[in-house]
């Protein structure tokens, strides 16, 4: 062993990997919509673009995925934190008897029409990534694990240009990366290797 090594108990290892930024998964189907929290998400390709995210089977966002055969991930910022919290410690299934609001409305999430899909995408993140599922029942079903063709994405150009992030002076813009319980870290100082 290295010096100053310590175990890790099993059920923490995931904690060790530096996975993407936590996101907010948003669905739709016929009048139903819903957004839902998810720090396991993470490219899968470039060409065609894919993405691979664990949606657990007891959410709402994954019954109206299954519908619709899509979705949208938001890439919420340091200076939402309290709202991923709150949109990530409820279910949209508390507002079904209450046709005349949705989980969105009820945590005041002002939204924006997507190009290419149902699902709302959500103001105030710094990017946003239109998904088409890639059914796949036996990994979605075993694990909980769904992939999906990227098929249209946008970014708030003050962090992303050039097809790359740069937070100086934004800090309140930086992504959010959940590690457990509501604690979140944000990228430090970016270093370019020689």
């Amino acid at each position: 062993m290295e010096k100053n090594t310590v175990a890790v108990s099993l059920e923490q290892a995931y904690r060790l990997l530096n996975h993407g930024p936590t996101v907010l998964v948003t669905s739709a189907h016929g009048d139903q919509c819903n957004v839902m929290a998810a720090a396991w998400n993470m490219p899968l390709d470039f060409k065609p673009p894919k993405v691979a995210i664990v949606i657990d089977k007891q959410t709402y966002t994954r019954e109206l995925i299954l519908a619709s055969g899509s979705f949208a991930i938001n890439v919420p910022c340091a200076a939402q934190a309290d709202m991923v919290v709150k949109a990530g410690s409820s279910s949209g299934r508390d507002w079904l008897e209450k046709p005349e609001t949705s989980k969105l409305a009820a945590l005041d999430l002002p939204t924006f029409a997507a190009s290419n899909i149902q699902a709302p995408l959500i103001q105030g993140c710094i990017a946003w990534l239109e998904c088409k599922l890639i059914p796949e029942p036996h990994i979605q079903e075993t694990y909980d694990l769904y992939l999906a063709e990227v098929v249209a994405a946008w970014a708030d150009d003050r962090v992303f240009s050039k097809g790359h992030w740069h937070f100086e002076g934004h800090d309140a813009l930086k992504t959010l990366h959940h590690v457990a319980g509501g604690f979140f870290f944000t990228p430090g100082e970016s270093i370019q290797a020689k």
